[in-house]
């Protein structure tokens, strides 16, 4: 195999400057809290795979015109988002994915994206590093595919391969427990891979259909924490949320869903995250500063047993300041209206 591109000197001076930006993003968080530091984007709610314990992808849509695209990752810039990651559905079937890159690029905020890999070849990875892309994010399920998840490491290793000898970005490799997967211990093998191939590993647990606690079983909970003690630990291990989901607690914490991080949907609108859709269902161009502080002091109820790691890693940046004086109930999928409650009248 030739020489690792992350190796060259072009591979080390953009893994340098991803660095400091990554540096300054932080510090710009912890000095001001009236910005989004996250936002997941979908262009695309198309999906190449049906993985059944999935709820984010159709078999229908077409992508979001990139007109359109352009006018809310701009309004993101104007909110001063610093990470802006695209999912989906599988963002690889947008068309123009690149320029979406480049867009958020040209916003000033980093780059991400969480794909299932299968779509990536030699051509695509170099598209990518030219468009810019920071961050990359794949979820492999099982070793072999199964009738839960087609994400096996026996489908997509030639392509992991492919991304440590081209890829000029940070990769990350989520293996999941829970949730139907079959044999925990698959995660074990899926993450020394990585590791062995130059990513970063981590390990996430499958929630139920509202993003809410779904307790492991013992053989779960083991592999979990093995694999929570493998090298090239990533910014989860700051904190204990995953851990306790892992026992079956329910976390006390301030959830910043809303303010610190925004999930926007194909149709521009901003929700909690892909679990709470409704909420607050306003589209991305109406969104202000107004609403970006006003979610930073509410507190939701859903938020003691929700197993969303990015809304976890974003919000736990504020867990120190800032106490919630208002509280909201969603309803899950938007299935509910909200009750907004201010905690210190009672009213």
């Amino acid at each position: 195999m030739a020489i690792p591109r992350k190796s060259t000197l072009r591979g080390r001076w953009k893994a340098a400057t991803r660095k400091v930006r990554e540096i300054v993003l932080v510090g710009r968080a912890l000095a001001f809290t009236g910005h989004p530091v996250m936002a997941q984007i979908v262009p695309m709610r198309f999906c190449n795979l049906s993985c059944a314990y999935c709820n984010e992808y159709d078999k229908v849509s077409k992508p979001v015109p990139m007109d359109e695209m352009n006018r809310r990752i701009d309004h993101l810039g104007r909110l001063g988002t610093s990470i802006i990651t695209i999912s989906g559905g599988e963002p690889l079937t947008h068309p123009e994915l690149d320029d979406v890159i480049r867009r958020i690029r040209r916003n000033g905020a980093m780059a991400g994206m969480i794909t299932n890999g299968y779509l990536l070849n030699q051509e695509r990875i170099e598209r990518l590093n030219r468009a810019g892309l920071d961050h990359m994010q794949i979820s492999i399920d099982n070793l072999n595919p199964d009738d839960v998840s087609m994400k096996s490491l026996k489908v997509l290793d030639k392509k992991l391969e492919m991304l440590a000898q081209f890829a000029e970005f940070h990769v990350n490799i989520n293996s999941v427990v829970g949730g139907g997967i079959k044999n925990p211990n698959d995660a074990l093998v899926i993450g020394k891979r990585a590791l062995g191939l130059g990513f970063t590993s981590t390990i996430g647990i499958i929630h139920d259909g509202d993003g809410q606690l779904k307790p492991l079983k013992p053989d779960e909970a083991r592999v979990y924490f093995e694999m929570r003690q493998m090298k090239k630990r990533n910014y989860t291990r700051f904190n204990q949320f995953q851990e306790a989901i892992a026992q079956g607690r329910p976390n006390d914490w301030r959830c910043r869903a809303g303010s610190r991080y925004l999930y926007i949907c194909e149709d521009g609108l901003v929700h909690y995250c892909s679990q709470q859709r409704g909420f607050p269902g306003v589209p991305i161009a109406e969104y202000t500063t107004a609403d970006v502080k006003r979610e930073f002091l509410t507190a939701k109820s859903c938020s003691p047993n929700c197993t969303i790691s990015c809304v976890h890693q974003i919000s736990y940046i504020d867990h120190w300041r800032a106490p919630q004086t208002q509280t909201i109930s969603p309803g899950g999928q938007g299935t509910a209206e909200p009750v907004l409650v201010n905690i210190q009248t009672g009213h």
